[in-house]
């Protein structure tokens, strides 16, 4: 691991990854063409990461979940010059709520010192649970829900009733709903997002107390990066889809058991993340479009400082495409 650490807000740069990503993205809301969206989303963020100064080397990419058009794990970004990070990115986080015209799309991008950052390689899913600041020492992902929610409860000032629960909408966790139902906590299904439902835990007046349940590994890094500097928490396990990839996880050397630690996911205080919304959500409004000009709203961290911004931003989209080969 590199000894030379970001001492600058690269997080105020990487909001213009983002605000890139969701320009080009948010043409393709309602379309139906994830294909095409996620490749707009990939040229733009690309474009503008390449003229960041920083040794940038993606470990969270696109392409082996969704076979999307690049951004690959290993790629290089940046001008090349110090500091050396590692880099998570997401273009679309929710592909299938901007195909369809659904709410909570965002684009991120998530960026440490170099060997800071958990590499799942080709294992995409995990079970994780996040919280915010006030549960952060109090939760254990091989403890029982009910355990954990009255854990939670205590630790917020308030009783299982009170919580609010987020979920991801999915088959397999049927089991997962029905105790959570069963302690007599609330329960937020979503259709897809879970980097913007772990952020809501932490993220003030959001009415989100916890998110539980299996998602994607590159998400839970992402998301653990935002976290360190909001003063949440994240654990998570990786979960193998069958025994073969079981099988080939342990001959990787990667633990299905292992609980991953937020320190786990991302060694370093000194991280950076930038979020701008693609389509409307709970966490962020999505971009919007006139006749001159383009809106977007984003959030900015700072693990170092612990700052954290919104950032509301109006783009003219005719000096854009004077300079731009993206299409805004």
């Amino acid at each position: 691991m590199s000894e030379y650490l970001p001492t600058r807000n690269l997080a105020m740069e990487l909001v213009r990854v983002t605000e890139a990503a969701s320009l080009a993205a948010g043409r393709f809301m309602g379309r139906a063409d994830k294909e095409n969206a996620d490749r707009a989303a990939v040229d733009a963020m690309r474009l503008v990461l390449r003229t960041i100064e920083m040794d940038g080397i993606v470990v969270i990419g696109e392409g082996e979940k969704d076979e999307a058009p690049m951004l690959y794990n290993g790629e290089r970004v940046g001008t090349g010059i110090l500091p050396e990070v590692d880099i998570a990115v997401d273009p679309i986080d929710g592909t299938r709520p901007l195909a369809y015209g659904l709410p909570g799309s965002i684009a991120t991008v998530a960026l440490a010192p170099r060997g800071s950052m958990f590499n799942p390689g080709p294992f995409v899913y995990m079970n994780k649970m996040a919280v915010g600041p006030e549960a952060r020492d109090v939760i254990d992902i091989e403890a029982p829900v009910e355990d954990n929610l009255k854990k939670i409860a205590h630790a917020v000032g308030g009783t299982v009733q009170d919580l609010a629960v987020m979920i991801l909408d999915r088959p397999r966790h049927a089991e997962l709903i029905a105790k959570v139902r069963a302690c007599g906590a609330r329960i937020r299904l979503i259709p897809d997002g879970d980097v913007a439902g772990a952020l809501m835990t932490a993220w003030p007046d959001s009415g989100i107390d916890v998110l539980m349940g299996i998602g994607g590994t590159p998400e839970g890094v992402l998301a653990a990066c935002a976290l360190r500097a909001m003063g949440g928490n994240i654990q998570g396990k990786l979960y193998a889809r069958n025994e073969d990839e079981k099988r080939r996880g342990r001959e990787m050397g990667y633990d299905f058991e292992k609980v991953l630690t937020i320190d786990d996911l991302v060694s370093s205080d000194d991280t950076f993340f930038a979020a701008t919304g693609i389509t409307n959500g709970e966490l962020l409004p999505g971009v919007k479009y006139d006749k001159h000009t383009a809106r977007t709203v984003s959030l900015v961290v700072r693990g170092l400082t612990g700052t954290i911004r919104r950032i509301e931003a109006i783009h003219q989209l005719d000096k854009l495409a004077r300079i731009s080969p993206i299409a805004y």
